[in-house]
């Protein structure tokens, strides 16, 4: 062990990412938060004395806005144009207005948020989608990252850059504009509906099941609404039609489809919360390049939706990074934080490492990638740098030894340590090796921060016979470890019996 209480093969790098308010993205803004009990609002008294401006003052103001803001966003008076066409049917004689008037009501109603003006942390890490024009044992990554910025609320961003053959870590440039996704109607998938009424013991089934009984396997929205109008129409024969169609909203609003503009670069992409769900916050992505039996590549990301009082997980997949879609996961395995995808299937179905009880590390697995099955505990809380909990840092990394899984354990003073498992590859349930001690503790200069001695990582990728492992320290930035990959599989001390911790059944079919 070195004088800082990790092993010699692991090396920090110099790399350091913080937070920078200069990363802003414009919100609609709306005074007063738009209609009060009286039927009035803020926001059309102040659109009343904009349009009372002269049309000099008018020009003078557009362009003072313009040098002082249209250098910070791509394209700023696109999106007053954007704005205004959110209000315009509230205006009178809205289309007989000049455009410079137009868009100076929608300058009124636009607001910079700094997405990342608190914090920059918890990343996962994974293969870039396009490896081109790279030399020989390099690898071009893509980062994701929990940003956060006023109020608490957490967004997803995104870095890139490249590891070479010797090891050394390049990131590259962070571009000055962000850009924000188109949001599209979604396809929704009949099964995540099924798994959530399944689950709601209180619910109407029997409504629910006509309702499922008339959808697709995948729908869309029109297809939903005409669901809810049948059902309606037998409005004699089955009541309570209105809460099964608020319980069936509320799952549909966990669902939606984005698509960053094609001329975007990766790192300019931010995604902020979409639905209610997650309005504050799209929390701690854990990204996984994950391969299908036939070789399709999708990117795979859990994440915890958090609305300020209650979390849930969801699933991102892209294959592109440009198109994204969000849905909600539900069962047994996806209750609390820290669900975490393999990068394959193991015995023909999905895997996942899970923290259902809040405090140890299990494994599930799913038919469909939305619902859990029960977890399967393989991580009990027993040294003294875990015993407050466990987690996981990310998805496995498969190895020819075993699928290494980095984790976290919470001690005494609150302080967080990454550590090692090592799990049977054909049965993930069984461990097979174990780190006595930590692999990564943090350094007197990692120790204060927004959540003071915390260090954490979301996802390492392996490059080679090297891992490396972005980690979040303190709550507030990122900075990078890379482990010397042999001697961590040495140093995974095998277990006295590769057993399962709990076995209620089997759950990995086909396993050996």
């Amino acid at each position: 062990m070195t004088a800082t209480g990790n092993p010699p093969w692991v090396r920090r790098t110099a790399h350091v990412l913080r937070p920078d308010p200069d990363r802003v993205v414009t919100r609609l803004f709306l005074p007063g938060q738009e209609m009060v009990t009286s039927g009035e609002s803020r926001s059309a008294a102040v659109l009343a004395r904009v349009l009372a401006l002269d049309d000099d003052e008018v020009e003078r103001e557009l362009r003072e806005l313009t040098a002082d803001f249209g250098h910070r966003h791509h394209d700023l008076a696109g999106t007053w144009d954007a704005h205004f066409a959110l209000v315009r049917h509230r205006l009178a004689h809205a289309d007989e207005l000049p455009a410079h008037r137009r868009r100076l009501v929608g300058a009124y109603l636009t607001q910079e948020y700094a997405v990342e003006s608190a914090a920059l942390f918890n990343p996962s890490m994974v293969p870039h989608p396009d490896q081109r024009g790279l030399p020989a044992g390099a690898t071009r990554f893509v980062l994701t990252l929990r940003a956060l910025g006023e109020g608490h609320v957490s967004s997803l961003e995104l870095r890139t850059g490249v590891i070479d053959a010797a090891g050394t870590l390049t990131l590259d440039a962070t571009p000055a504009h962000t850009r924000q996704p188109v949001v599209a109607e979604p396809r929704y998938a009949r099964a995540a509906f099924a798994h959530e009424i399944d689950e709601d013991l209180d619910d109407d089934h029997a409504n629910a099941d006509f309702v499922l009984g008339a959808l697709g396997r995948e729908f869309g929205r029109a297809d939903l609404d005409r669901a809810y109008g049948e059902l309606r129409a037998q409005r004699l024969t089955r009541g309570s039609a209105s809460r099964t169609v608020e319980r069936f909203e509320r799952i549909a609003r966990r669902s939606y489809d984005v698509t960053f503009p094609p001329d975007s670069a990766l790192p300019e992409r931010v995604l902020m919360p979409q639905t209610s769900t997650e309005s504050h916050g799209i929390e701690d992505v854990r990204l996984v390049r994950f391969t299908a039996p036939d070789g399709t590549v999708t990117y795979l990301g859990t994440y915890t939706a958090f609305d300020g009082h209650e979390i849930t997980m969801q699933l991102l997949a892209t294959t592109d990074l440009a198109h994204v879609s969000s849905r909600p996961l539900g069962g047994p395995g996806a209750r609390n934080k820290g669900l975490a995808l393999f990068p394959r299937q193991v015995g023909g179905r999905y895997v996942a490492l899970s923290r259902a009880d809040r405090e140890s590390n299990a494994v599930t697995t799913s038919d469909d990638l939305l619902r859990w099955g029960p977890p399967v505990v393989v991580q009990r809380p027993e040294r003294g740098w875990e015993l407050v909990q466990l987690g996981n840092c990310g998805p496995p990394v498969e190895t020819e030894r075993g699928w290494l899984v980095l984790t976290h354990g919470v001690g005494p003073m609150r302080t967080y340590s990454i550590g090692a498992l090592l799990l049977d590859l054909d049965d993930p349930t069984r461990v097979v090796g174990r780190l006595d001690h930590p692999l990564l503790t943090g350094t007197d200069d990692e120790r204060s921060g927004y959540v003071p001695n915390v260090v954490y990582s979301c996802g390492a990728m392996l490059h080679g016979r090297t891992l490396v492992v972005p980690y979040g320290s303190s709550d507030t930035a990122t900075r990078f470890a890379l482990v010397d990959l042999d001697p961590l599989l040495d140093a995974l001390r095998p277990a006295a019996a590769a057993t399962t911790l709990q076995d209620p059944a089997r759950p990995i079919e086909g396993a050996s």
